[in-house]
């Protein structure tokens, strides 16, 4: 892979992937998941399942909602030795992710990702892609992913809809935890693939962590929601965006975002003509 990728890969890392068709049955099963979180104890099941699913479930999936969303962050990497990098991450709902990073004010890299496709450049070393979004389903070892998932991650929302029948959810030291109980499996054209996933949420049903393991390799990857603040709006964004992969590929991603606007800005991406397209295998 090009050097030139790690600097845009902290813009596209979290936002990219390529839609993706999951099967009607998924559900899940936690027992083996080996992904443990460094940063806080893991859930102490109390052995207590929830009664009422009803209000469970309105409280993990309906959230307030917003048009436009500005996140001021810096983004620091295990494997990157420029960091942390200062980085704009603006999403307009549904149409597109416009983000734009930074070393010590000197420009590093911009994206614009829409469910259609992937669009960024690397400035320092003058090159551009303009893709799809098979590749970084591959770093990040998963296939799952689309454009709206890749909403909901950013700002701390379930991106796995778990039918009730399949769901087990019970209430522990730390909150609630939902698992279900097969594996969630996704069809691409590669073939198909099965996870096993543990969601945890708060008392207040914020969700903390999501494990995912695939049952037929070491891939695993781990997301960390922290610092829960609620806005002026009431809509309730993560401050701290943990990623930690482990498997044939092992990093960890960390967003601080430090501050949130909720208004419309400008998303410029133009690529000079002196800029070469490089093209991911």
């Amino acid at each position: 892979m090009k050097k030139w990728i790690p600097l845009i890969i902290l813009t596209l890392f979290i936002f990219s992937c390529k839609s993706r068709k999951a099967a009607n049955d998924t559900a899940l099963n936690s027992d083996s998941l080996t992904v443990k979180n460094p940063d806080s104890r893991d859930p102490v099941d109390a052995a207590e399942n929830v009664g009422d699913r009803l209000n469970f479930y309105e409280k993990i999936y309906l959230h307030e909602k917003f048009d436009y969303l500005k996140i001021t962050s810096k983004i620091t990497a295990d494997n990157i030795r420029v960091s942390p990098l200062d980085a704009t991450i603006y999403i307009e709902t549904d149409k597109k992710i416009w983000s734009n990073i930074s070393f010590l004010i000197i420009p590093a890299a911009r994206a614009i990702i829409t469910p259609d496709g992937i669009k960024a450049m690397d400035r320092y070393n003058k090159n551009y892609i303009d893709s799809d979004f098979e590749y970084l389903n591959n770093l990040l070892n998963v296939n799952f992913f689309d454009y709206k998932n890749l909403e909901k991650l950013l700002i701390g929302r379930t991106f796995f809809t778990i039918s009730g029948r399949n769901s087990k959810i019970t209430k522990n030291m730390q909150g609630y935890q939902m698992e279900s109980i097969q594996n969630l499996k996704f069809t691409t054209a590669g073939g198909e693939r099965e996870y096993k996933l543990n969601l945890q949420y708060s008392e207040d049903y914020n969700l903390t962590d999501v494990k995912l393991k695939d049952v037929k390799s070491d891939d695993a990857v781990e997301i960390v929601y922290s610092n829960w603040e609620t806005q002026p709006n009431n809509v309730k964004l993560p401050k701290n965006v943990k990623i930690i992969i482990k498997g044939s590929k092992n990093s960890q991603i960390l967003l601080e975002n430090t501050n949130f606007v909720f208004s419309r800005m400008d998303t410029p991406y133009s690529v000079p003509s002196s800029y070469k397209k490089i093209e991911i295998k």
